[in-house]
Formats: structure tokens, C-alpha cells, sequence
């Protein structure tokens, strides 16, 4: 289908779309649109006279296509009707226009001294943190990215774990203004993922203005001056400090490693680490292998490295939910990366396949409808309820007749409450295997060969391997950041990170997050999207301060305070929150989610393209 809106591009003629052959649905991760194969076949051999013709007539393009026919071309790829308040979001997406609509164009408007005066500290060079980069240089603004790691990728650079791929479609987790042609998968394993931020770092000059292998431990708010003053570990473990008029956090929330605390872990006499530092040395070929943790990571690691191992033994302690996903290990077809390469827009609509069904615009279906009976706490609504039976009949596909395995692995909570893992059955097809053994009951503690569940039974292990996941609640943490009047964020915050959109804090002026408390996406789109709205506001709110002549802005507390009670009220109403879920890395000690956002991505989008005078207090 992504063809044959490339071909109204290239011919100007819209009968492309207004045919016999059209996309039978849109589906997720599926991007064929359930045409049948003589249908597609067809489609390609008309195709081709239009293409050579194209060729042969200079690559001349056709006048561009209308908002209206635009529209249309939506619709047949999505197989319904676009709604039209997130056309704007779509369109600025798609960027048909050739312009990235995020680019600061404001530069010259404010004098060369003024800008040379509000050097920018960025703490973290992951996706955001590149981003925030990137943005700042065509501001003409001076900047310096401090890195903990030895080079920029954040997440990608750290988890190096056999298996590791992103969950967002690669076409799309990737910058509206630096997509790429060349994913050899359609979801990018590690390798190619870093190396994408690692040439794009290179391409804007971007590595000029990193410190890597250096940390931020501390950053103070002086009100005399209406600067930041940020203290730095050195590579050498010495200290410097730099001065900067605002800081732009961009750590990320997934990047400090939750390790258990189990008995006897120091007592393991063979290899364990965490999936996040994971040890290229250690050989796991023909060892016993003990897998602590099958969430996000785990249901990657098991499948890989099962094949090599003597024996595999995972514990889990909540069952996950699985929905399938046809692409999740394929390859990228030569074809596919030659036409995204060569034919008129065939990426970005691509693009728009790939991000439409997981555009985050509709989020009823997360939604408890209070009327529901769900005494049995596995639905939250009908829609929930028809969710679940389809996860279940996958996953029961999956693993045949294993009445056994089944349970084990069924989820007691309602689909979707947590992070749902989506698989091509690689995972579920790993359960079954004979030398793999999935583990309910709960650890006991760790021996010097093994681990020990509370039943008694020892399970012997060469290797452990913790893939327990992240302190997600411990927003911008281990730094020290002291604002105004002497507070100190992580004493502010507690177990309840909050910011004005995820961005400001009251009483920390000039302090920008990007990821920040209640960014986390958890019902579609992707950070890279988010990250890019968190950075047009941010940039806004740089451009008021410096044309307004003012030396801080901060949110006023009430502004801040009334989005935090309508955060709390909106999440409350989310399957997340159901009592059901008791262990969730969304979830704080007291059970209370701080980390995610139940907003819909257009109406975050409209909500960060410029901060609000009205919402701020500026000095």
C-alpha cells in the first residue's frame, strides 16, 4: 500500500488509491495491509512502467499533492478516517514539505552577545540528549553535553545484552528529520541502533561539544546570579565545574539498574551481572545459565541464548502478557530499503504506516469503564476483556497443547497493565523447549553454584544473569540539585517525582527535563517522537528568556500543581493503576504511578509547542 500512495507522488494521478487494489486493514507492526499476494503482485507490475517512466522523464515531480488528497492518502492506508484534529500532528510528522518542522530558526533575532552568555549544560547524550544538542546548535546557543558513557546512544550504548532490539518499528524510532534508509530489521537489533545516534552525533558536529566518560554529581542555583553551577566527575575521577545559564536533563528513566536483594549474591562463585552491564567475556555456550527476571529484557535474552546453553532457568515473577508481532525478527528486504531509498516519499509513508496504528490518539481502550464487572480483576471493559482473549488465544498457539505451561504463564491482571511484550513467538516457542525451564516459585536465595526457591529445590547454575530492570522512580538520581532556597529536588520529590509536563519544576529555574516524570509512553508512539515535542518547548522557553531579557523562568507553583492533580486523576482512571498489579516498575512503594503519561500524543504535541507566559514566573 505504501506504493501506491508513492506512485500519486511520482504521477500526480490520484486513480492510484481510488482502485480495486487497497489495504484490507491496518494493524499494527503488519505492513502489508492484508493485501493478498497476486493483489500485491499486481500492484508491482503496474507499478513499474510508472517508475521507469518517472526515470526516464528526469525525476521530474508532478505539482504536490493537496491537504485534501493528502488527507485521502491517509485514510486508504489507515482504512478509516483520519480524524482531523491530529492532522496537524501527522502532517508535521510526515514533513512532505522537505522542512523539519522542529528546526530553531530564531538565532539572529538575538544578539551574538547575549547568546554567548547563556551557555547550556546537557546532562546526557542518549537520543534526548543528542536532540537537545542538535536543537541548541542551530540556536546559536553555546552548550556542552557531559556523558557518563564513552560515547552517545544512552540506552543503546549500555544495553548490550545478547538480543537487544528496540519494541518501536525502526522506520520510526528514529528522528522525523534523520530517517533511515538502511535498518536491515524492521525492529534494530543493539549494534545498529547505536551506531545511528553515533552518525548522527558525527553528521551535526555534536561530538565537539561532549565530555564523555565524564558524570554530573551535583548542580546548585545561585538566585544573585541566575545561573546553575554544575559540578562534574572528571574521567580521571577529579572534579570541575562548569557554569551555565540552564540545564537540560536528559538521562533518561530507564538507566540505573535495579539489582535485587537476594540472599547470597556476593556468595555466587561463578559470573553475575546485570542484562545492563552485561559481560562480552563471560562464555555462556554449554553452561548452566540462571536468568533472574523475564520482563522487557529477559523474554530477549531467553530466546537467544537458550540455543547455546546447557540449560536455562528463568525465573519469572509475573507472568507477562504477549501480543503478536509478525516483523519482530525479520529482515528489512532489499526491495523495501530500495524503493524507502529511491521512489518519492514511499519512506515517509512508510513512516506513517509504521506510526499510525501505535499513534498513541486514542487511549479509551487503557480506560476502566467504572460500570464493568470485573470482580475477577482480569478486564477492565469489554474491549479489555476481547484484548485479553485475543492475547490469550495467541500465546495458546504458541505453545500447543501444554495445558501446564499455559498457566504458568497466563497473567492474573488485566492485558495491557503492564508493560506487554509483543513477539513473533520466539519466546513462548523458547518455553517449551526441554533444556529450558520456566520458574514461578519465588528465589529463596543464591548458593555458590545455584539458586535456591523457597520450595527447597536447588537449581544449579554456571551463570546468573539479572534482568531486573531499572529504578524507574528515581527521576535525574544520583545528582544533587539544589534550587532555590537551599531545596534539593530528590528531597522535594520523594517517591513522587513531578514537573509541569513533564519538563519544569517550581523553585529549580531554568531547569529543563526531557523524559521527566510522567513522559513515560506506554500506550504507543514512540520517545523519539516525545523527546521531540519536550525539546520544541524547551527551546521556546529558551527563546523567551533570552529575547525578553529575563535571567530565569520557573512554573508557578499553581499552574504546576493543578496538571500534577489532573496527571494523578487521568492515571487513576488507567489500567495501570488497577489494584490488581501489585508488582509494576510503574508503580512506586506505595503503589502510585509517577512515571507515565496517560495523554494522548497529539494532545501533548499541541501542549508543548511553546510554554505559556501565563504559566510562568519569569525574572
Amino acid at each position: 500500500p505504501t506504493l501506491l500512495c508513492s506512485l500519486v507522488h511520482m504521477t500526480g494521478d490520484p486513480s492510484w488509491i481510488r482502485g480495486e487494489h487497497r489495504p484490507q486493514g491496518l494493524f499494527l507492526n503488519e505492513y502489508q495491509g492484508f493485501m493478498d499476494p497476486d493483489a500485491q503482485a499486481e500492484v508491482r507490475r503496474l507499478a513499474l512502467p510508472a517508475i521507469a517512466a518517472f526515470r526516464d522523464g528526469g525525476c521530474e515531480l508532478p505539482p504536490e499533492p493537496s491537504p485534501e488528497l493528502v488527507h485521502e492518502m491517509m485514510n486508504f492506508l489507515a482504512c478509516e478516517e483520519v480524524p482531523d484534529d491530529i492532522l496537524p500532528m501527522l502532517l508535521e510528522e510526515m514533513e512532505l514539505d522537505g522542512r523539519d518542522a522542529g528546526q530553531v530558526d530564531w538565532a539572529d533575532e538575538i544578539p551574538a552577545e547575549v547568546r554567548e552568555d547563556a551557555h547550556v549544560v546537557v546532562v546526557g547524550c542518549g537520543e534526548s540528549g543528542l536532540l537537545a544538542g542538535i536543537r541548541l546548535q542551530q540556536a546559536g546557543v553555546p552548550f556542552t553535553i557531559i556523558e557518563k558513557n564513552d560515547g552517545p546512544g544512552g540506552t543503546w550504548w549500555e544495553n548490550r545484552y545478547p538480543g537487544a532490539r528496540v519494541d518501536v518499528g525502526s522506520h520510526f524510532y528514529c528522528y522525523s528529520f534523520e530517517p533511515a534508509d538502511h535498518w536491515t530489521e524492521y525492529f534494530s537489533q543493539q549494534p545498529e541502533l547505536q551506531q545511528y545516534f553515533v552518525d548522527v552525533m558525527h553528521k551535526y558536529g555534536i561530538d565537539e561539544h561532549c565530555r564523555f566518560g565524564a558524570e554530573v554529581t551535583a548542580m546548585t542555583w545561585d538566585d544573585d546570579t541566575s545561573r546553575w553551577t554544575v559540578t562534574v566527575r572528571t574521567p580521571d575521577g577529579g572534579t570541575d565545574t562548569l557554569d551555565a545559564r540552564a540545564v537540560i536533563s536528559a538521562v533518561g528513566a530507564l538507566n540505573i539498574p535495579n539489582l535485587p536483594t537476594i540472599e547470597g549474591m556476593d556468595h555466587f562463585e561463578g559470573p553475575s551481572f546485570h542484562s545492563a552491564r552485561w559481560d562480552p567475556d563471560v562464555d555462556y555456550t554449554g553452561k548452566r545459565v540462571a536468568l533472574v527476571g523475564a520482563g522487557a529484557t529477559g523474554f530477549q535474552i531467553a530466546p537467544t541464548i537458550a540455543p547455546a546453553t546447557e540449560h536455562l532457568s528463568i525465573f519469572q515473577r509475573t507472568a507477562q502478557w504477549v501480543f503478536p508481532n509478525p516483523n519482530y525478527h525479520e529482515r528489512v528486504g532489499e526491495g523495501k530499503k530500495w524503493a524507502i531509498r529511491h521512489l518519492p516519499f514511499y519512506g515517509r509513508w512508510f513512516r506513517f504506516l509504521t506510526f499510525y496504528p501505535a499513534s498513541g490518539t486514542d487511549l479509551s481502550m487503557a480506560r476502566i469503564d467504572p460500570d464493568f464487572d470485573d470482580s475477577d480483576g482480569l478486564a477492565v471493559s469489554e474491549r479489555n476483556l476481547a484484548t485479553r482473549d485475543w492475547f490469550l488465544g495467541w500465546m495458546k498457539e504458541q505453545i500447543g497443547d501444554d495445558e501446564e505451561l499455559l498457566a504458568t504463564i497466563t497473567p492474573d491482571y488485566p492485558a495491557t497493565g503492564k508493560r506487554t511484550l509483543q513477539d513473533n513467538g520466539s519466546w513462548l516457542r523458547c518455553l517449551t523447549r526441554d533444556d529450558v525451564d520456566l520458574i514461578r516459585t519465588p528465589i529463596d536465595r543464591i548458593v555458590a553454584d545455584g539458586v535456591v526457591t523457597t520450595d527447597g529445590t536447588h537449581h544449579p547454575a554456571d551463570i546468573v544473569v539479572y534482568a531486573t530492570g531499572f529504578q524507574h522512580n528515581r527521576f535525574l538520581w544520583p545528582m544533587e540539585i539544589t534550587g532555590r532556597d537551599g531545596r534539593v529536588l530528590s528531597e522535594v520529590w520523594g517517591d513522587e517525582p513531578a514537573a509541569y509536563l513533564g519538563i519544569t519544576v517550581p523553585g529549580f529555574p531554568n531547569l529543563f527535563c526531557m523524559y521527566g516524570p510522567g513522559t513515560n509512553l506506554v500506550s504507543g508512539g514512540s520517545l523519539i517522537f516525545h523527546s521531540e515535542c519536550q525539546i520544541a518547548y524547551i527551546m521556546e522557553g529558551l527563546h523567551q528568556l533570552l529575547t525578553g531579557g529575563h535571567r530565569a523562568m520557573e512554573p508557578k507553583p499553581e499552574v504546576h500543581d493543578d496538571y500534577q492533580a489532573r496527571l494523578r486523576a487521568e492515571i487513576d482512571q488507567m489500567v495501570w493503576s488497577h489494584p490488581s498489579i501489585t508488582h509494576s516498575h510503574y508503580k512506586n512503594a506505595d503503589g502510585k504511578i509517577h512515571t507515565v503519561s496517560p495523554w494522548p500524543l497529539h494532545r501533548y504535541r499541541e501542549w508543548t509547542k511553546a510554554p505559556d507566559p501565563a504559566d510562568y514566573v519569569y525574572r
